[in-house]
């Protein structure tokens, strides 16, 4: 005796389960992570600060921030050159590649980029001033995800 009803269930289940998943997935905004990095870009660069994402700058920003590791925003930063080379090429390798993003800016701040200051219009000089944020550079201050690499909209909370 063979099963008629089979494939009638098994479409049903396709178009009950999987296909609305795959819809999900399909309308679902893209986050870059930063899963990959090499330990050293892990340990060397959140010593100080949350270790940025490749994707929020370009390779031009990259390799000045790189090659000024001594007077690094103030701070000797430097690595040695086996470490120095292993995260600059990961850095290069996952820039972002957007005219928006990956232009220069100046001091090869990400902060003091187009597209940063772009994105970030509506938040007003005294918001960045506050104790609890200090500055624009410190991204896990409002978005809850900086540290792995999310940055959307739907993971900002403005602290007081």
């Amino acid at each position: 005796m063979t099963n008629s009803g089979f494939p009638r269930r098994a479409a049903l289940t396709f178009l009950v389960c999987v296909l609305p998943a795959l819809v999900v997935l399909a309308r679902a905004e893209v986050v870059p992570s930063i899963k990959g990095a090499p330990a050293a870009f892990t340990a060397e660069c959140s010593s100080c600060h949350v270790a940025f994402a490749p994707f929020l700058t370009g390779k031009a920003n990259w390799r000045g921030i790189m090659a000024g590791l001594d007077k690094h925003y103030g701070v000797d930063a430097s690595l040695d050159s086996k470490t120095q080379s292993e995260i600059s090429a990961w850095l290069l390798a996952n820039a972002a590649t957007s005219a928006r993003q990956a232009a220069a800016s100046p001091e090869f701040r990400i902060t003091r980029s187009d597209w940063f200051i772009r994105k970030h219009d509506e938040v007003s000089a005294s918001v960045w001033k506050r104790a609890s944020i200090k500055s624009a550079a410190n991204c896990t201050a409002c978005h809850s995800g900086a540290a792995r690499g999310d940055f959307g909209e739907d993971g900002v909370r403005i602290p007081k």
